[in-house]
């Protein structure tokens, strides 16, 4: 439910505003807040509460509230101080070793170095070498690639020739089947032109198909 109440303020509710914003302030926290949580319990507005504060209860608890306020920055102060000591080694650098200064004309004496091992060169050597001698040398493989292209377009070319001579084979058997064809049909139409005769025993007898 919204809250709409509208009776007068009475003398515990004006203490418990002045008890709640005295203790925000010294809490480092604000009037806002204050007024909040007052208007929950009383079921009034935070807008009541704050006007309520500053038109009639404020001027009441002047030192009050400074009081509240210089608690507080005591407060806020011991809270750094505690928190100071734990940044600090926090954030301090590490302990570095303390550089060594030499003397002039000081020779500083250096470690040697570790002996070079002569049979792991060698070893060492022999493997590079195998190594490089396992892989083809480019300019031989080149040469191959050339030689298989050239193999490759000779093939071709001749394949080229023989397809040209089936397809010019086929021409000329198609054109052979036609004419073959065509003298089939002219001799059947001609022998079917002739008449055919036959001799019977006492009569000649015309036989045409």
């Amino acid at each position: 439910m919204p809250k709409v109440r509208q009776d007068a303020w009475s003398h515990e509710d004006d203490l418990l505003l002045a008890e709640t914003v005295l203790r925000h302030i010294r809490e480092g926290s604000t009037q806002l807040k204050a007024f909040d949580e007052v208007g929950d319990v009383l079921n009034r507005t935070s807008a009541a509460c704050g006007f309520r504060w500053n038109a009639e209860i404020r001027q009441k608890y002047e030192q009050a509230v400074d009081l509240a306020k210089k608690q507080r920055k005591e407060k806020k102060r011991k809270e750094a101080a505690f928190q100071q000591p734990a940044v600090i080694s926090s954030s301090a650098p590490k302990e570095e070793a303390a550089p060594v200064y030499k003397k002039k004309n000081e020779r500083v004496e250096e470690k040697p170095s570790a002996p070079i091992d002569l049979p792991q060169v060698i070893t060492f050597l022999e493997n590079l070498q195998a190594a490089s001698s396992s892989q083809p040398n480019l300019d031989e493989r080149v040469q191959e690639l050339e030689e298989e292209n050239h193999e490759l377009k000779a093939v071709n070319q001749k394949l080229q020739s023989q397809l040209q001579s089936l397809k010019e084979d086929y021409q000329a058997f198609i054109s052979l089947m036609d004419r073959a064809r065509k003298m089939t049909m002219f001799d059947d139409q001609e022998f079917k032109s002739h008449p055919l005769f036959g001799m019977e025993p006492n009569h000649l007898e015309h036989l045409a198909k």
